[in-house]
């Protein structure tokens, strides 16, 4: 079943990317592994797509990414030596890994854009709708995102990307979407989208967030869609023509006002596991207590005393 209604159990997670902002920290270890509290980037991720009934998981990814791989898979030495301490619950933390979905592993080859990174999935993905997941962005999960996401699809059809309003002065950082009213409450038509464009002429404050359902039509328009900006082929083109001609039925935005985490910065990375550990029941209490304490220490009114 290809049309509307038909459950999206496919996601493909792009992983091939350099993290040159986070180096040295990852000469070595891939991005999508530093740890964000007690859990690599990419589990989050993954988890999100496996809440919203997506039980097929197709990572891109480059050299160097070895690791990502072995996270997901059987640790049969580690797994013995917390058995033979009675460490049960570590053990169960190590076998949810390597349990969550069926995870495919596809190289990119050479990295050209989100766009091909998609586009190299198409082998896998086949004639059904599908989900890109971008790992830089965590959706908290007491937030419903891919869910919602899904209902709008199966109403309208096509295709739909999450979208947040972003500052004036942020939109050159993402993908910015044209809009119109759509028939409910925090859904809109996308009728145009700008890579990244220059300040002052994003076409609005809504900015495409790292989650996407995309029809598989969507791979006939990438093969024909040529470098765009930073020479790349970028899906916000592909998608850019789907909404201003129709081609494999119309594009719509789900707004999104809940918990967004960036990991692909150095100061929100750190942002977001202050705010997830003080959310924690199991550390959230005593961090809580330390950190307003830190913070307390250097305040002025401290600094004064």
């Amino acid at each position: 079943m290809t049309g509307p209604k038909a459950r999206i159990t496919k996601a493909v997670i792009p992983a091939a990317g350099l993290g040159t902002r986070f180096l040295p920290a990852t000469k070595a270890t891939p991005k999508e592994m530093l740890p964000v509290v007690d859990k690599p980037a990419i589990q989050y991720v993954v988890e999100e797509a496996v809440s919203a009934g997506m039980t097929d998981i197709l990572m891109v990814t480059g050299r160097n990414k070895r690791p990502l791989e072995d996270h997901f898979d059987r640790s049969f030495e580690l797994e013995e030596a917390l058995r033979r301490k009675n460490d049960m619950t570590r053990l169960s933390q190590v076998r949810l890994s390597n349990g969550l979905a069926d995870i495919h592993y596809l190289r990119q080859g050479d990295p050209q854009g989100l766009g091909h990174a998609v586009l190299r999935a198409a082998s896998h993905v086949g004639d059904e709708p599908f989900a890109v997941l971008l790992g830089d962005d965590l959706i908290d999960p007491r937030d419903v995102l891919l869910e919602r996401m899904a209902g709008v699809r199966h109403r309208y059809g096509g295709s739909v990307v999450a979208l947040m309003e972003v500052a004036p002065e942020l939109t050159g950082l993402y993908g910015c979407a044209a809009v119109a009213a759509a028939d409910e409450a925090g859904v809109v038509r996308v009728t145009d989208l700008v890579e990244k464009p220059p300040a002052g002429l994003a076409p609005s404050n809504y900015a495409v967030i790292g989650r996407y359902l995309l029809d598989p039509g969507v791979f006939d328009v990438l093969r024909r869609t040529g470098p765009g900006h930073g020479g790349e082929i970028q899906l916000t083109d592909a998608l850019r023509e789907m909404a201003g001609s129709g081609t494999a039925g119309p594009v719509h935005g789900v707004v999104f006002t809940g918990r967004r985490y960036d990991t692909g910065d150095r100061a929100d990375y750190l942002r977001t596991i202050v705010r997830l550990a003080w959310d924690r029941e199991d550390l959230g209490p005593e961090f809580r207590d330390w950190l307003q304490e830190f913070v307390g220490d250097r305040s002025p009114a401290a600094a004064g005393a």
